[in-house]
């Protein structure tokens, strides 16, 4: 079986190597919400959180496998953008990219927005426009070097994020086991349950968690979307998807064992991040401006990704004439460079926008961000299933790297999305992306029939 892309070549370069992309997947699930915002999900859920956030980490395993079945057999630049569009029609690849470069895009300007405030707490007179700026153009310059260049600043980058990280495991159990930083008296694991039990709120506290246990988890599909510049997709995407749901187990789990451990689950959060309050508590100097400096890389990292990825979104898009024909340049370095810039650009009018719009506007905006996580997940579920039904007994036996469990893993993780989408109304937040994220698939809708051609669907020989 072929894809026949009209063709047209896939024009990138493949420069990442295994360990960017290894890095890249695993700084991908690892953000600013696991430092900065595991204590609100705590309150939700209290020492309970490391259930949810396990079976978010199966999910997201079982996203990885479904898109990693697919790009190791076409490593397609625009991931599942192109495979939407290659299994159900042009439309679906059109509403599935810009959705997608919408939410990077979204997710892009608060970013920016915090390095300004993450560079205020150094620079407390520096306007915070300024070191945003300079950020939006440090990472733009990067993009347009070479891909190898995105994948150096990600892999130290999550690497940074990786060490904190280790560092707290092994201090946090220091004083768990051993007492280090405490008189020598070991803290033990009681806190687990003596504060109202292990489910304080019951087991609907941990279902309402679950959504930001998802969205602190969005971003992880990144890797998809470097399949068409890996080198030997066939072999490094496979090892890169294996390893993250053990390390999603040792971080995100292993993180939130510790501090819960070590602190009652209904005082984290009222002295700042439950990461500053371990690295305090066992002497370390300065935690506060350590932890300042690790957010501040992983908000870097983040914006990096995102221009990367809505630079070959918008790319793959082009190439399927459902985005602009001047969006397929490529500079010397085999870079998209034009939707490099295009989505440079509008981070920087998202930014201007953020300190101009009143706070009810750009809530607005960001919901459609978290419906499209949503959507975006869905569409990689249901592009998976698709292809293997197209396939016959004989080819499927022989696909590369297949989905564990199917068609029922897929089933069910699409039931989990559904589950996940139904929680999100309980909160008034969350619940204003399921109002404005269907007027957005139906801007996009009008907007496909009002000015793309309809496009001859990709075909599978």
């Amino acid at each position: 079986m072929r894809v026949k892309t009209s063709g047209t070549d896939n024009g990138l370069r493949r420069g990442l190597k295994e360990r960017h992309i290894q890095l890249i997947a695993l700084g991908g699930s690892i953000g600013v919400g696991l430092f900065l915002g595991s204590a609100t999900a705590i309150k939700l859920a209290g020492p309970a959180l490391m259930i949810s956030y396990m079976v978010g980490g199966i999910v997201v395993f079982c996203l990885l496998r479904a898109l990693g079945e697919v790009a190791v057999q076409y490593p397609l630049p625009g991931s599942f953008s192109a495979y939407a569009n290659l299994l159900f029609g042009p439309l679906a690849g059109y509403i599935t990219g810009w959705t997608y470069w919408f939410m990077w895009v979204v997710t892009g300007m608060a970013e920016i927005t915090a390095v300004g405030i993450y560079i205020n707490f150094w620079l407390p007179e520096l306007p915070q426009w300024i070191p945003a700026l300079a950020a939006v153009i440090l990472i733009t310059l990067i993009n347009l070097i070479a891909v190898e260049a995105y994948g150096e600043f990600e892999f130290w980058f999550a690497l940074i994020k990786i060490v904190t990280i280790v560092i707290m495991l092994f201090t946090g159990l220091g004083v768990i086991l051993f007492g280090v930083g405490n008189g020598g008296i070991a803290v033990g694991i009681s806190n687990l349950w003596v504060h109202g039990g292990f489910f304080p709120h019951g087991a609907a506290g941990m279902l309402l968690a679950l959504t930001m246990v998802l969205f602190s988890y969005v971003g992880i599909e990144v890797i998809g979307v470097t399949a068409g510049e890996a080198k030997d997709p066939g072999k490094t995407l496979p090892a890169a998807i294996d390893k993250v749901f053990w390390r999603i187990i040792l971080f995100y789990i292993g993180s939130l064992y510790v501090i819960l451990c070590l602190y009652p689950w209904d005082e984290i959060g009222t002295v700042g991040s439950p990461f500053v309050s371990t690295l305090e508590r066992i002497g370390i100097a300065k935690a506060a401006g350590i932890m300042n400096f690790v957010v501040l890389t992983a908000a870097l990292s983040s914006c990096n990704s995102g221009i990367f990825s809505t630079g070959r979104m918008l790319y793959s898009l082009a190439l399927a004439k459902n985005a602009p024909a001047f969006l397929i340049r490529l500079n010397r370095f085999h870079v998209p460079v034009n939707g490099v810039l295009v989505s440079s650009f509008c981070l920087v009018v998202g930014v201007i926008l953020n300190y101009l719009a009143p706070a009810k506007v750009f809530t607005y905006v960001t919901s459609i961000g978290a419906f499209a996580g949503l959507w975006v997940w869905a569409t990689i579920f249901m592009v998976q299933l698709k292809f293997r039904r197209s396939l016959t007994d004989g080819q499927a036996a022989k696909l590369a790297y297949p989905m564990p469990g199917y068609p029922l893993s897929g089933w069910l993780c699409l039931i989990f999305l559904v589950l996940v989408a139904f929680l999100m109304s309980f909160d008034p937040d969350t619940a204003l992306a399921l109002v404005v994220g269907p007027m957005w698939l139906a801007g996009l809708v009008a907007s496909y029939y009002l000015f793309i051609r309809p496009n001859s669907r990709i075909s599978i020989l």
